[in-house]
């Protein structure tokens, strides 16, 4: 399994989502300020706030949140501006790391990254130092057990995915970042409930890691995870499912 699927999967079943409900309305609310900021706050006209808005909503985060939210973003209440900022570097290893963040103080959030990057022997790099390493893709995870292959095949090609992949006990659908909506939209219409959907950054090989060395990159990456500024962390490598375990 890929690592993106395997990561998403193993928290979902271990329900560590659940454990971060505060970091989670958090995470949510800025995206949503970010996509109204960028691309205005009407829904329909905005498809990543239409994707942040059912996220919150499949969240239960309350409306006035959301919309607390929107305005921040579109300037109807005051409110630190919020930037999106992608930083770039490797992990213990060599493992290459890439980190999507939402901050009102960017000296404040590369500080902070960084010391993590060194905390966990790696080192926080310049722009474009990693990124050809990893393709700009929309993905969607399916539980194994949500539809046959040729039903979920049939249903996203014609939907515009690129790709449908079987990673073992999930189905990883892969889009081009434009098709994505029209992607998920289709999926969620034939009433399938995904793991996880999101445009992110997919590692195009990976690296193998076991025992200690498996270990310091999963704390590695959790503490990424676990930083208020933080969105996404994608990074190449790959570890055994027992690993998670250990």
């Amino acid at each position: 399994m890929s690592g993106h699927s395997k990561w998403h999967t193993i928290k979902h079943k271990k329900g560590a989502l659940d454990a971060k409900r505060g970091k989670i309305t958090t995470r949510i609310s800025k995206e949503i300020t970010v996509a109204a900021r960028i691309g205005g706050g009407d829904v329909a006209a905005n498809a990543r706030l239409r994707k942040a808005i059912a996220d919150a909503k499949a969240e239960n985060i309350p409306n006035d949140t959301i919309d607390r939210a929107i305005k921040r973003g579109t300037g109807e209440i005051e409110g630190a501006v919020i930037e999106e900022i992608t930083y770039e570097g490797y992990g213990p290893n060599g493992v290459a790391v890439m980190v999507q963040t939402t901050t009102d103080n960017r000296n404040r959030t590369v500080s902070e990254l960084r010391h993590l990057f060194s905390k966990n022997g790696g080192n926080l790099g310049e722009n474009g130092c990693v990124r050809f390493m990893f393709d700009h893709l929309g993905v969607i995870v399916l539980d194994k057990e949500a539809s046959s292959e040729d039903e979920l095949m049939e249903l996203v090609l014609s939907a515009g995915a690129d790709d449908l992949r079987d990673e073992g006990d999930v189905w990883e659908i892969r889009t081009d970042p434009a098709s994505f909506e029209a992607v998920y939209e289709a999926v969620k219409a034939a009433n399938l409930t995904p793991i996880s959907a999101e445009v992110t950054m997919v590692p195009q090989t990976l690296v193998k890691l076991e025992g200690k060395e498996a270990q310091a990159m999963l704390k590695f990456y959790d503490a990424l995870d676990d930083h208020d500024d933080v969105q996404k962390v994608s990074a190449n490598f790959d570890v055994d499912e027992s690993e998670y375990d250990a």
